[in-house]
This record gives C-alpha cells, sequence and structure tokens, in this order.
C-alpha cells in the first residue's frame, strides 16, 4: 500500500484512508437509487441504470485511485441526470438512447482534450483568489444540498423556507444528527462524520425515518441499456447543443470539485496546479465514456468527496475503498439503500463547515478580487451549479481587471475561458 499510494509521503496511513474512503461513499450512495429514479423517467430501464450508474462508478473512481492517486470519487452527476431525462428526452422528444450518443461523444471528446492538456490548462488559468472562492462555494453547496436532502430546506412562498424540523420526520433526524456529529467534532473524534452516519441511521429506525429497502440481493441485468446508440440525428444542431451542454456543465463541475477538494487538502501547489491533475481528469472522462456504454449519464467527480478529505483521505486509497464499495453496493443495495438522507445530511453540512476555512485567505480588500470571489460563492449555492459560479466568478474578475487597467493580469487562456462562458449563455 505504502509502495502504491505513498501514504507516508502524503502523511496518512491505511487506517484513515479506508475510514474517509468509507464516509465518501456513505455521502454519495443516494446516487444509486436516485440516478435511475431520474433517468427511468426517460423510459430507461431501473434496474439497468442501477448496475449502470455502480459499474462507471467504480470504473471511473478506480482510475483515480490508481492512475491519479488522488482521494476523489466519481459517479454520474446531479443535474445532468436530470437535464437528460426532462430536458433532452421529455422536453425535446428526444430519445434516451440519442441523450446517451450526446454523453458518448462528450467522453470521447473529453479524453482527446485531456490528451492534449487542454483542461489541464483550464485548471491552471484560474486566478489563485477564486480556487480559494469555489472551496468556499462548495462548501455553502454541499451543506445546502445536505439541508435540501433531509427536509430541513424546503421550497416556501419565499423560494426556500424551514422544514418541520420539530415534527417527527427526516428533518428533526437530521437535526439530532447533526447535533451528535457537532458533539463528536468538538471532542475531535476520530472518524466522527462516519460514526455520525451510522448514528444517524439508528436514530431513525424509531422515527420510521430509516427502512430496510428490500430487494434482490443479485445485480439487475444491464442488456437494456448496454451499448444502446443512435446515430442518426448526430450532425444536426440539436445534437451539438445538447453535447455542448453535457461537455460545458460536466467540465466545470469538475474543475470546480478538483480545485475545491485539493484546495481543502492543502495539495494545492505554490504555484496554484494540482498534482497529477491531468490523471484525475483522464478519470471522468474515462468514466463518462464508459457509462454512456453501459447506460447512465456524465459521471463526474463528486463534490461529496470533501467529506473523505475532512475525514483525512490524501491519496487514491481512499478512492479505491469507494471503488470497492460500489462494486459491493451491486450485492448489498437493500443494505445500502437503507441508509437515509436524513444521515448523510449532517456529514454534508460539517463538510462545509470545514470547506469555510480558505475564506480567510482571499483579498477582500481588492474589490476586483473580492466581488468575484463574492459572486462565485454566490452563484454556486443560489443557482444550484459550480459551473454557474465559476462563469460567473471569471467574467466578473475579467472585466474588473479590464476596468482598472490590470489586463496585463490576464492570461491567454483565462481570455478564452471568459470568450467560451459568453457563447454559453448567448446559446443557453
Amino acid at each position: 500500500m505504502e509502495k502504491l499510494f505513498k501514504l507516508k509521503e502524503r502523511k496518512t496511513d491505511v487506517k484513515t484512508e479506508i475510514m474517509a474512503g468509507v464516509t465518501t461513499f456513505l455521502a454519495m450512495a443516494y446516487i444509486l437509487a436516485v440516478n435511475p429514479g431520474i433517468l427511468s423517467a426517460s423510459g430507461m430501464d431501473f434496474g439497468a441504470v442501477f448496475t449502470a450508474t455502480a459499474l462507471s462508478s467504480a470504473i471511473a473512481t478506480l482510475v483515480m485511485a490508481f492512475v491519479a492517486n488522488l482521494p476523489f470519487a466519481l459517479a454520474p452527476g446531479m443535474g445532468l441526470n436530470a437535464f437528460l431525462a426532462y430536458t433532452v428526452v421529455l422536453g425535446m422528444g428526444y430519445s434516451w438512447q440519442f441523450a446517451l450518443t450526446a454523453v458518448f461523444f462528450e467522453g470521447l471528446i473529453f479524453i482527446v482534450l485531456t490528451i492534449f492538456n487542454i483542461r489541464e490548462a483550464i485548471v491552471n488559468s484560474i486566478p489563485d483568489n477564486l480556487k480559494k472562492a469555489i472551496s468556499v462555494g462548495i462548501g455553502f453547496f454541499i451543506a445546502f444540498i445536505g439541508m435540501q436532502n433531509a427536509g430541513i430546506i424546503v421550497d416556501g412562498a419565499t423560494l426556500v423556507d424551514l422544514g418541520a424540523i420539530t415534527t417527527p420526520g427526516p428533518a428533526m433526524v437530521a437535526i439530532i444528527g447533526l447535533i451528535i456529529t457537532i458533539i463528536l467534532q468538538c471532542m475531535k473524534v476520530k472518524g466522527a462524520l462516519l460514526i455520525g452516519i451510522i448514528l444517524t441511521t439508528i436514530v431513525g429506525i424509531p422515527f420510521g425515518v430509516t427502512k430496510y429497502a428490500g430487494g434482490s440481493y443479485l445485480p439487475p441485468s444491464i442488456a437494456p441499456t448496454f451499448f444502446q446508440f443512435e446515430f442518426a440525428n448526430i450532425f444536426s444542431i440539436d445534437f451539438l447543443v445538447i453535447m455542448f451542454t453535457f461537455l460545458f456543465v460536466d467540465m466545470f463541475d469538475t474543475v470546480g470539485t478538483l480545485i475545491g477538494c485539493a484546495t481543502k487538502a492543502d495539495m494545492v501547489r505554490a504555484d496554484g496546479t494540482i498534482p497529477n491533475c491531468k490523471e484525475a481528469l483522464f478519470a471522468d472522462a474515462i468514466g463518462t465514456t464508459c457509462g454512456a456504454i453501459l447506460g447512465t449519464s456524465t459521471v463526474t467527480t463528486f463534490v461529496e468527496s470533501s467529506a473523505g478529505v475532512v475525514e483525512g483521505g490524501r491519496t487514491g486509497l481512499t478512492a479505491l475503498t469507494v471503488a470497492v464499495l460500489f462494486i459491493l453496493s451491486l450485492f448489498l443495495a437493500p443494505l445500502f439503500g437503507s441508509i437515509p438522507s436524513a444521515a448523510t445530511a449532517p456529514a454534508l453540512i460539517m463538510v462545509g463547515f470545514f470547506m469555510m476555512s480558505p475564506a480567510s485567505k482571499i483579498d477582500w480588500e481588492d474589490p476586483v478580487d473580492g466581488i468575484s470571489a463574492f459572486l462565485t460563492i454566490a452563484f454556486m449555492t443560489l443557482s444550484y451549479s459550480i459551473s454557474n459560479g465559476i462563469m460567473f466568478g471569471i467574467l466578473a474578475w475579467v472585466i474588473g481587471k479590464l476596468v482598472s487597467k490590470k489586463a496585463k493580469d490576464i492570461t491567454v487562456p483565462t481570455i478564452v475561458i471568459a470568450v467560451i462562458f459568453i457563447i454559453y449563455l448567448i446559446l443557453k
């Protein structure tokens, strides 16, 4: 393990890495139920998508483990699966096979862009101040996801409202779990997030929140979605727009997550680069391509990876642990399905707290850096999109530099990214 993952070099050990991997997996295991649920709305077979989700996640995360040696996990991304089902299929009237074809080509393009270091150049071109803001924004974003999943924050007359936290149910269980997790963290208990998830799951039993999922322990057949492509309309304008949307959102979601989690793990070098960044980007490119073949939407680096980073995960052994658990989930779906969102919500909320520390290093006195950082954080959370946060942060930074007569600070790659963002806004 030491030779393979360089544990001592990154000041970690096998126990810490495995615990971090389990924590990350439990924080993101909801995707095994949610992704098939969303994609089945497009007519795809629920069981086949479940198997495709687990397999594509495992494949991509194994690449992250052994090729990049980074503690990040991957799975079909939320938002992109909804775009496939509700916009492309139900909204535009195309088949899910057509949508998967767009995802497949997106993956192939990602592989090419990664080989020629274009995606790595995008990561490196983001200003250092915005890298810190991305980490903070992800913190707010993941805390918001946790609160929403547990029903602590719900839809309301004011767009969002406080859920029924004083009524027996998921929100109350999540609040109790949050208190437990805070106590464990303040007592500096090792593995506080993981222990918090387990204890909250137990707390949910008498509340009727934690229920045995039931069902078969055999993996559903993948045949209904395997290699189901439709190449008839790949030269149409609609196909190009759909593929570009998948490409754009996935690219900057992954870039943002890598930057945010690497910043929290103190992996960002002095020059602003991330070690093994190219290899990490290969993971989601390969995952997306394989995922389309297996029968699922775009695979991306999961923001919940930060839960494992907070627990001390620093190497590919954390990712390997997640990948193994995804494989096991094929045979233990009822067990993993019994862990409610209310149990993982406290961990995600606490991760949000841990992601706040880079905020103190942002230069808030400089209006260009301060405003662009603020917009990155605000849009990332309020628009429910990492890529939107990066987009408005970059555009504000470039405009700020131009009007303050500091254009020399803007690099060519940053200008290219800003132009891409503008084109995206025009086409959106």
